[in-house]
Order: C-alpha cells, then structure tokens, then sequence
C-alpha cells in the first residue's frame, strides 16, 4: 500500500471563517507489493501515518456540500472530430461518497470515496494512460480556498476498453473560525482535469459512452464470434 500526505494553502476567505493553513491530504490505496519494504518503512516514519476510521457520533452541524463538478465531469479525447469512432481515452467521475466529523469547535474532518469509470477507445494510443483528477475546497461564496490534483494511471489489459477505479480520499481537514462555523459554509468540489474543449463538450451537454467506438481487438473479437 503507498499512501501519501499533501498539504494546500488556502486562499483568502470570508471574514467569518478561519484561513485554512493545511487543508487537504490524500491517502490513496495501491495494491500490495507495490513497494519494497524498505521504501514503505522509510514513508511510514516520515509521515507518521496513523489514519482513524472518522467516529459514528452525531456532528455539531451539516457536512460540507460535495459534488462533482458539471464541466469536468467527464473527460473524452478526439481525434479529429467528435464521433465514436474517433474517441481516445476517455473517463468520468461516476459516483462521489462522503462523510464528515465535527464537534464543538475542532476542525471539520472529510472522507471521500470516488469512483470513475474509465475507457479506451478506437483511437487511444496503447494501453496506459494517466488521467488527472483534483479536489477543491470553497467557500459558500465559491471562493476556492484549496485545490490540489492527482494522478490517476491505469492499465487497460489487452481486448478491454472499460474498467472502474475506487480512489480513496481522506484527511481533508478544515478549520473553523468557532463553534458557530459549520460545514454548511463550505463545499468540496472534484472534476477531472480536462482542456477548455473537453469543458465546452461538457457544458453542452454532448456525450458518448465511456467505451464509446470499439477498440480494433475487440470489433475482431466480435466478428470472430459471429
């Protein structure tokens, strides 16, 4: 399991809320054996990780509002023009789960899991990719006080053009000013990082399937089985 610890800088916000010094850190879920035992050893003493599972106690208010950003809801790669056959690489933030904790005047503490869904299609260029995704924290204003991106690489294995990835996202922490600030002062947005195109497509309410086209192995996979 490798697990990292990053930390943003918050932005200036409202009066009425505390600037967030660090706001987000991620811990995100490998399979095991991916590092050797001297390199997890090492990232253990250095940041000390020791993650509690947040407690099942009512909280002194709402959680933050999270939601998945419309335009960089989805991420689909063209060739040319935008039709099936022409599709690359492409994703989508397919569902967002989420809790918080908070009592008296402590820092509101969240817990994310996200799930994509991602494909290859006709046009992608092999069979890795390495798809982007942030988290940002705002205000209720929309002022964004924190963002941070991710990297996401996958491995498509030969004749499949969609998988499903679950990223885990937590110690997202966010100060209070008092016992008066709740969650409902602040949202957590997430989106995949797509070009101004990719925002335009989306906006315009155009789509395709993750898996949209088929790749060359699997349209002589299907001609073979008929």
């Amino acid at each position: 399991m490798r697990r990292f610890l990053l930390a943003l800088s918050a932005l200036a916000i409202a009066s009425s809320v505390a600037v967030p010094t660090d706001v987000l850190a991620q811990q995100r879920k490998k399979p095991a054996g991916d590092e050797k035992p001297s390199e997890k050893e090492k990232k253990k003493k250095e940041w000390e990780i020791t993650q509690r599972p947040l407690k099942d106690r009512p909280n002194a208010g709402p959680c933050p509002y999270v939601k998945v950003l419309y335009d960089a809801a989805r991420y689909i790669e063209f060739d040319g023009k935008e039709a099936s056959s022409a599709v690359g690489f492409s994703g989508e933030v397919e569902g967002v789960k989420a809790k918080c904790e908070y009592r008296e005047s402590d820092p509101i503490k969240v817990q994310m899991n996200l799930l994509f869904a991602l494909g290859r299609g006709p046009k992608a260029d092999g069979q890795q990719k390495t798809y982007r995704y942030w988290v940002a924290v705002t205000d209720r204003n929309r002022s964004v006080l924190a963002k941070q991106y991710f990297d996401l690489p996958v491995n498509f294995q030969p004749g499949t053009d969609r998988m499903y990835v679950n990223e885990d996202v937590s110690g997202i922490v966010i100060p209070r000013l008092d016992q008066a600030t709740s969650g409902a002062n602040f949202e957590i947005l997430v989106g995949l990082d797509v070009t101004p195109e990719m925002a335009a497509f989306n906006r315009a309410g155009k789509r395709f399937r993750i898996n949209a086209g088929q790749t060359q192995s699997a349209q002589a996979q299907g001609q073979t089985q008929q």
